[in-house]
């Protein structure tokens, strides 16, 4: 009788059905996020030419005005954003001429379903971004195309309660470029992109860039090319950024009073490109300072 009760299947307690029920629902998130990151996808967005930018992204230290020199290696960082968003971020540390680059890729991206091949005309992407088109152009865009193939994001956007509304690269990981191509004889290029960017782009939650002006912000003043990216996040006239999250947002390692004359020199590009129409830094009501930028009242 006691080998019969030892050989009986045990009965499954609750803890045990509730694990199964866990245990399925990861299964199958695993399987809709697999099948979503290898199904190509149109993407459209209207009414630009390239320019267009997800808004997590560009409230985020994603892409920041580092000085030159080596790059932090981030591993599964968490970047600085906004509370209805998390991102986590493993590889080099972007900059804005990265940031160019890959508003550039998905511009040239639009006639195809995003996840499939994509020609890359080089001299075109650098004549696009206003560099050069000599051999050490060349070098440049193949190291940073290399390392946006290489880097890794994981995103989740968030509902004002706090609640998953969705996440990206959370069961297979998102890269910003999954595939990049080439043949040294033919000279031919190509590359994908992850169709998840179309999720990212979605719900119009995406900023339009005025890319002229952008490409016309003076050599050295990336700054002013991130502060326009976060401004056009937002259609509000007054834009109010506390400067402490500011510092942390563009990775700025320096003095705060340095980040403050930084931050002038910037306010005075974009000022001058009439991207806005004034700014300045005062205190909050809270006597914390920020930034206070009023954008150019639209015709």
């Amino acid at each position: 009788m006691a080998d019969e009760k030892d050989n009986a299947p045990r009965r499954k307690t609750l803890a045990d059905m509730l694990e199964m029920t866990k245990q399925r629902v990861v299964t199958g998130n695993e399987a809709t996020e697999q099948k979503v990151a290898e199904t190509p996808r149109q993407m459209f967005l209207p009414g630009f030419d390239i320019g267009a930018f997800p808004n997590h992204l560009n409230r985020s230290s994603f892409i920041a005005p580092i000085a030159r020199g080596r790059r932090r290696f981030h591993r599964q960082t968490e970047m600085v954003t906004r509370k209805d968003c998390v991102l986590e971020y493993t590889g080099e540390q972007l900059d804005e001429a990265d940031g160019d680059i890959i508003m550039a890729l998905i511009a040239f991206a639009q006639p195809y379903p995003i996840g499939t091949p994509v020609p890359l005309n080089r001299a075109e992407l650098l004549r696009k971004i206003k560099r050069s088109t000599g051999k050490h152009d060349y070098e440049w865009l193949h190291r940073r195309i290399k390392s946006l193939t290489e880097a890794t994001m994981f995103l989740e956007a968030r509902k004002p309660d706090g609640s998953t509304r969705y996440s990206i690269g959370k069961t297979v990981s998102f890269r910003i470029i999954t595939e990049f191509s080439y043949d040294d004889v033919d000279e031919a290029y190509s590359y994908k992109l992850d169709p998840r960017w179309v999720q990212m782009f979605g719900n119009r939650e995406y900023s339009l860039i005025d890319w002229d002006k952008r490409m016309q912000i003076g050599r050295g003043q990336d700054m002013a090319k991130t502060l326009q990216r976060l401004l056009a996040t937002s259609a509000d006239l007054v834009q109010r950024y506390a400067l402490d999250w500011l510092k942390d947002k563009m990775e700025y390692a320096g003095r705060i009073r340095d980040f403050r004359d930084a931050v002038t020199r910037a306010v005075h590009e974009l000022e001058r490109l009439e991207i806005i129409a004034k700014g300045c830094i005062e205190d909050s009501t809270k006597g914390k300072p920020q930034l206070v930028l009023w954008l150019q009242p639209s015709v």
